[in-house]
């Protein structure tokens, strides 16, 4: 009853209690325009899961928002899935949530709860917790009360369905499995597992963060994440890779790769060099890296040389800029004027005048020192 999960945002979830129960069964809905419960003309009942051991997690009720909500069920799908519990594909049903869903004012207890089903995504869990709250504010608005119930989420109609009304969880009438006998784990084995346990994904992001400098909560990290692609971007770092450029390139190339892409970490490796010492561009990188993936590997700086892609002098980069402000009087004003997204249009007669072989980010830079900022 003292478990809690950290969130990256650093929220604390507590835990209320696991446990262990059996699955009953699969009711499929049939008829009706939508194929739910709500407007079927029957159900069918599957037994074919019946028995099935699954964990049931309860949170207590520390979660004030959807997108907390939803961050608490990414990270806890995230730890099932790093230690190999589940694959945890709420879309198959190898994880299920329900979601409980109260409203009350600042300073006054919590409202009338009731439970929503049928939540098949972590997407859908923030649109059923926000449609919701505001059904139960309005109902509340307008001088009616909370019934606690089962609702249904019709993903669908984006609106929640009364099921059932609901028992106090004083009802419930938990029960004892009476052929099991009760676990009493000592705390030196408790502590053997968690030993024995894989880098969740806290510290993988920590891991991350310590290796590029990117703040955990970024995107690329927490993609590189999900996918298990951080191990990946270690190596290529440790194969002599630029940490930050092998993240951009691990996360943008290998959708669809998974945790072990096929390419080998030092062709990443000498690839991210590349472009970090400024001997390709990174429209040039981008192309590069782009064959050494289709072909599951590759010397980067024989694949360049045979695309002709070489380094740009930085003067002659320099000449192209002043040309392109030059034909472009008006943007270049824009972009003086504090209007950034004006420099596109310098930046895209520059690339256009290059042939892509100029460098973006030191286009950039003369720019912002004809600017004088």
């Amino acid at each position: 009853a003292d478990g809690f999960l950290a969130l990256p945002s650093g929220t604390v979830v507590g835990i209320e209690r696991a446990h262990l129960e059996e699955d009953t069964g699969k009711s499929t809905h049939v008829g009706g325009s939508t194929g739910r419960i709500h407007g079927s003309d029957y159900s069918l009942m599957d037994f074919n899961r019946a028995g099935v051991p699954l964990v049931e997690i309860v949170s207590r009720p520390d979660i004030r928002t959807s997108e907390q909500a939803k961050e608490y069920v990414a990270e806890l799908r995230a730890i099932l899935e790093a230690i190999g519990a589940s694959d945890a594909k709420m879309e198959e049903g190898s994880m299920r949530c329900d979601a409980n869903v109260s409203v009350h004012k600042i300073g006054t207890p919590f409202g009338t709860r009731c439970e929503i089903k049928n939540v098949n995504s972590i997407r859908a869990l923030g649109r059923a917790i926000d449609y919701e709250a505001r059904r139960q504010i309005d109902v509340l608005d307008s001088g009616g009360t909370i019934r606690q119930e089962t609702r249904h989420w019709d993903d669908a109609e984006g609106r929640t369905h009364t099921l059932r009304t609901k028992e106090d969880a004083d009802d419930y009438r938990y029960f004892p499995e009476p052929d099991l006998v009760t676990l009493d784990p000592s705390a030196e084995w408790i502590e053997s597992v968690r030993q024995s346990l894989p880098p969740l994904p806290a510290a993988r992001r920590a891991m991350l963060q310590e290796l590029t400098g990117y703040d955990p909560q970024s995107e690329a990290v927490i993609v590189a994440v999900e996918r298990g692609q951080h191990d990946y971007v270690k190596a290529i770092a440790e194969a002599g890779g630029d940490p930050v450029k092998a993240l951009i390139y691990v996360t943008q190339a290998f959708a669809e790769a998974g945790a072990q892409p096929a390419v080998p970490p030092a062709d990443i490796a000498a690839l991210t060099i590349l472009e970090r010492d400024n001997k390709l561009s990174a429209t040039q990188a981008k192309t590069v890296l782009a064959e050494i993936v289709a072909n599951g590997g590759g010397d980067a700086v024989a694949i360049a040389a045979a695309k002709g892609f070489e380094a740009m002098d930085t003067s002659a980069v320099e000449a192209m800029v002043d040309e392109a402000i030059a034909a472009d009087p008006d943007a270049w004003a824009k972009y003086c004027a504090g209007e950034e997204k004006a420099a596109g249009a310098i930046v895209g007669r520059v690339m256009k005048a290059s042939k892509g072989k100029a460098d973006g980010k030191i286009v950039s830079a003369i720019m912002q020192s004809r600017r004088g900022s």
